[in-house]
């Protein structure tokens, strides 16, 4: 089986570079016997930077990037010669990545703006030279400061997928159907649990050139905020989503109770999640008549709009975007 190009989690060691030592010469010269001190300042070592490049989607080119060391600064030299910087590593990553302490979990960092720089390891600072320390009382000095310590650790990047809308169902609740019948995206459709293994973006086009951004997210079961199913892995790409479209399938048993139950899940999860403007779509309406169709509207939770859809027969689809619109709107 072909390994998946989307890869949201890796755990990176990084290490920034040393600072170089400063010199502790003294200027010597044939005609000058009792130079005084001239050691140039040790150069800065090298950070690791992490910058947002909007082009990338994934982790993948960090997964075999288990180490990453930036390079030490160069040591002062005599006639005040500054020793050289040590070169900085960039570590392109999507926007979205949460940056966190491998051993804390403590969270150091969210990157979600196009370009935005975070300096992860900063490179030890360059020593001083002796010329640094002369004075009337002391005019050669004959020592000079060490270079600083670089920073080292493990570190989690964890992507977050960042979406307008997030498709929240079951498997087999017909969101990839969803997303490839209202936007260009060509998700993996099947008739069976889990066709859709990692997250597909779609843009939606709305009327007079407006437009959002719509996440298929794997699907949820009961239990998956305790690991079970695909389980948490997935969970996270919710967090960013500004509007939750919850789907259930006309065919269910008990409609509203399969949204009760995707709504404990996130609620477990996070209860900040409940905070988010929700929408909710009844699929699969093709394979039901209207009597059903009016006996499980009654049913409906009425603090969530709702809208009765049909991905394959295309009905309910301009309702459900204009429902969407009005939630991202608020």
């Amino acid at each position: 089986m072909a390994e998946s190009n989307f890869i949201d989690f890796v755990r990176i060691f990084c290490a920034s570079g040393h600072g170089g030592s400063g010199s502790a010469h003294l200027h010597r010269a044939k005609y000058v016997p009792k130079g005084g001190p001239d050691g140039g300042d040790g150069g800065r070592g090298g950070h690791i930077i992490l910058k947002v490049n909007p082009q990338l989607w994934t982790l993948i080119h960090l997964r075999y990037r288990k180490v990453v060391r930036a390079e030490n600064g160069g040591n002062g030299a005599e006639a005040l010669k500054k020793g050289k910087n040590g070169a900085d590593i960039i570590l392109e990553v999507p926007q979205g990545v949460v940056v966190k302490d491998a051993e804390t979990e403590e969270v150091i960092t969210e990157l979600v703006e196009k370009d935005q720089e975070y300096i992860l390891c900063r490179g030890g600072k360059g020593g001083l030279g002796n010329n640094n320390f002369k004075s009337a009382t002391n005019q050669t000095p004959r020592y000079a400061q060490p270079g600083g310590e670089g920073v080292e650790g493990w570190f989690i990047l964890e992507l977050k997928v960042l979406a307008d809308v997030g498709l929240v169902g079951f498997p087999n609740a017909g969101k990839s159907t969803l997303l490839a019948a209202i936007t260009s995206a060509k998700p993996k459709i099947a008739n069976y649990a889990f066709t859709t293994l990692e997250p597909n973006l779609g843009i939606v086009r709305y009327h007079d050139d407006r437009s959002f951004v719509m996440a298929d997210i794997p699907g949820i079961i009961e239990g998956a905020h305790e690991g079970k199913g695909i389980g948490m892995r997935f969970l996270r790409h919710i967090e960013r989503n500004s509007v939750l479209l919850f789907m259930v399938a006309a065919d269910e048993p008990d409609v509203t109770k399969c949204y009760k139950v995707l709504l404990n899940e996130l609620e477990e999860y996070n209860p900040e999640l409940l905070v988010k403007d929700r929408v909710l779509a009844v699929t699969k309406t093709d394979l039901i008549d209207e009597k059903q169709k009016a006996k499980i509207e009654k049913k409906l939770p009425a603090d969530i709009p709702h809208v009765f859809i049909s991905s394959v027969a295309q009905t309910g689809l301009n309702e459900l975007k204009k429902a969407l619109w009005k939630a991202l709107s608020n």
